[in-house]
């Protein structure tokens, strides 16, 4: 009988907690600068309209999106094949504050429309790539038996972060009266400093993961090397999947539909500034409450991909989405357009987590990894293309209604593509070819 291998040396609790913390720490960048405050801010006080700014951010999330799509799965397999995360993470971090950090010196004033954009992309860019490194060391801090449980507490104390992040905002600085520090209301001031607090929030609670989570040893691959093997796992992917035509569909399907609810939640403070004309202590207050009602749609429709399949959870998500995201594009009154937004976030968690569930039950054991790779690469390979239509069919149409009407077209076509593929269990029990 041969002598079993040593097993791996369980992860330290500390190492575990600071990389739970890191998901707290970098929430507060898409929750308040992309998505509910300086979003807001860019369309109503630096843009010279709404609808002038919303088609220049929806161009530059375009633009973040197609860097985002070139560079993820190259960096991604260049630090597989090389080793080392972390220095890709304390880059993309440091980039990401920076540029987060910068956005506090713009006025409200168009000539610094430019300035912002340039930041918001490149820091966008940053944030998302730097989440590909984050997520890849999570078998560094959770035994193989707790990957699933860490992996949720840092989902959750992530939302937690963001929520946390903006009542600071909206207490300590928007709704402050005095504000803080002397910042002077008329020119912004304290809009613009809510930048600077997730500059400190995310560098604040970020450095844990860099001092106490291990790294993998430096491998012997040079970078140029790393490259090129990285197109060639890139090509070695695609040919595998040709394999396996229920997958290929349901990747398709969800780049789509993952495509319409990003755009979704990322245009959604935007929206509610431009058409419904809400303050910015409102969009904050309304950034809260979607994150809460998203939260809550997770927990309470979590049980239902169990009981039912993925597939139909995945499926009564988005039909919820089409019905109450149409319902909100011709409603005029903002007290109808409160309950019907949240009620929409009640399907966002859904959609979201029964996604990776459902490909768990599909992609077949052998080729597993390979097909999640590509499946973290679906995600992000169309993700320029929703911001840009939203941008561009407002500018073409002079309305933010019908801009982001086009999200709806995303979620219709993702879910008639999704009925082409069969229930994971019919799947795993016939698989189909190309």
């Amino acid at each position: 009988m041969t002598a079993s291998a040593p097993a791996a040396a369980a992860p330290k609790r500390s190492a575990t907690v600071a990389w739970c913390l890191y998901d707290w720490a970098n929430s507060a960048y898409p929750t308040v600068i992309a998505t509910f405050v300086f979003a807001a801010y860019f369309t109503r006080g630096v843009a010279p309209d709404e609808i002038t700014g919303t088609t220049a951010w929806g161009n530059a999330m375009g633009a973040s999106g197609l860097l985002i799509a070139i560079l993820a799965p190259i960096l991604g397999a260049v630090a597989d094949q090389t080793g080392r995360r972390k220095p890709w993470l304390g880059a993309l971090t440091v980039l990401c504050v920076t540029g987060a950090g910068l956005l506090w010196f713009v006025e409200p004033d168009a000539s610094w429309m430019i300035h912002a954009l340039v930041l918001v992309a490149l820091s966008n860019t940053a944030f998302e790539l730097g989440t590909a490194f984050y997520n890849a060391m999570l078998p560094e801090v959770a035994a193989p038996e707790r990957l699933g449980r860490i992996s949720g507490w840092a989902w959750g104390l992530g939302y937690a972060g963001g929520l946390a992040c903006l009542v600071v905002a909206l207490v300590v600085f928007v709704q402050a009266d005095p504000p803080p520090f002397g910042l002077d209301p008329d020119a912004a001031e304290p809009v613009r400093a809510t930048a600077l607090l997730v500059a400190v929030w995310y560098a604040a609670f970020a450095w844990p993961l860099f001092v106490f989570v291990p790294d993998r040893p430096r491998g012997v691959t040079t970078y140029g090397q790393a490259a090129r093997g990285a197109l060639r796992e890139l090509a070695r992917t695609l040919k595998a999947l040709k394999g396996y035509g229920p997958v290929a569909r349901f990747l398709v399907a969800r780049m789509i539909y993952i495509d319409g609810l990003n755009t979704l939640f990322a245009f959604g403070g935007i929206y509610a500034a431009g058409t419904f004309g809400m303050s910015f202590s409102d969009i904050i207050v309304f950034g809260i409450a979607m994150n809460v009602s998203a939260g809550l749609g997770a927990a309470l429709f979590g049980w239902t991909d169990d009981r039912v399949g993925p597939k139909r959870t995945i499926t009564f998500g988005l039909v919820g989405m089409i019905v109450f995201g149409g319902s909100i594009l011709v409603v005029e009154d903002v007290t109808l357009f409160w309950p019907l937004a949240l009620a929409m976030g009640l399907f966002f968690g859904p959609v979201q987590a029964s996604s990776r569930s459902y490909m768990a039950r599909l992609a077949p054991a052998e080729t597993r990894n390979e097909l999640f790779g590509l499946y973290a690469v679906s995600g992000k390979i169309t993700a320029f293309a929703g911001p840009l239509a939203v941008g561009w069919v407002t500018a073409l149409a002079d309305s933010q209604r019908w801009g982001m009407a086009t999200i709806l077209v995303f979620l219709v076509v993702g879910l008639v593509l999704l009925r082409t593929v069969p229930a994971a269990a019919e799947a795993e029990t016939a698989p189909e070819r190309l």
